[in-house]
């Protein structure tokens, strides 16, 4: 009968951040496990969903968090709270995506979801911390997309964020790593001597 804040979540269709907001705000309780886990009463979600009206989808909100290394996990989390706090302020339901990788990356999971959601025309608003979270080079094309279907876009940060220099250096490095391996072979010395170079030419930049 009791079940977990994801699968709360999944039923009522909506993201953990805004059953998080629903139980502060007292539109559903919750009980409490020893090690301290949400439990929900999957009745009460059931007459729950049932009186709820479907979301319209322009009322959506998606907030978009990432950094490029698991070194950086830190960062990602205050990327998260700042935009769930953000966002909430404003009284938004919105949902967070995040994602773990470079800005050269287009292929991540999280970015290739937010982009169908733009597509499809799913949502109204997208907010960003700083522009460089999408993508190091092709923000604006996202944007475009953006303009196109009519869905605001929120940065939040519109100055240099904290992280650009020691992303940057990771980008950089991603690049000449695809570069050399193409010219010289993954396992040739002449790339090895020039990738070693590069990490410590990045790790003395990052001191």
């Amino acid at each position: 009968r009791f079940i977990s804040i994801g699968q709360a979540a999944k039923k009522l269709g909506v993201s953990i951040s805004t059953l998080r907001r629903w139980d502060a705000e007292g539109r559903l309780t919750s009980t409490r496990t020893p090690a301290g886990h949400r439990r929900y009463d999957l009745y009460e979600l059931q007459g729950l969903a049932l009186r709820a009206s479907p979301e319209k989808p322009k009322d959506r909100t998606i907030a978009y968090a990432r950094v490029s290394s698991h070194d950086q996990r830190e960062d990602l989390e205050r990327q998260k709270q700042v935009l769930e706090l953000f966002c909430a302020s404003r009284g938004w339901s919105f949902e967070v995506i995040s994602d773990l990788g470079s800005g050269m990356n287009y292929h991540k999971k999280g970015l290739r979801r937010l982009l169908n959601l733009l597509v499809s025309g799913e949502i109204s608003r997208l907010v960003v911390t700083h522009k460089d979270r999408l993508l190091r080079f092709g923000a604006e094309l996202v944007f475009a997309v953006c303009e196109m279907k009519n869905v605001e876009v929120v940065i939040i940060n519109q100055g240099e964020d904290a992280s650009f220099e020691e992303d940057l250096a990771h980008d950089v490095l991603e690049i000449i790593t695809v570069f050399s391996a193409r010219l010289y072979g993954s396992r040739s010395k002449k790339n090895q001597k020039l990738l070693q170079g590069m990490k410590a030419a990045v790790e003395s930049a990052e001191k």
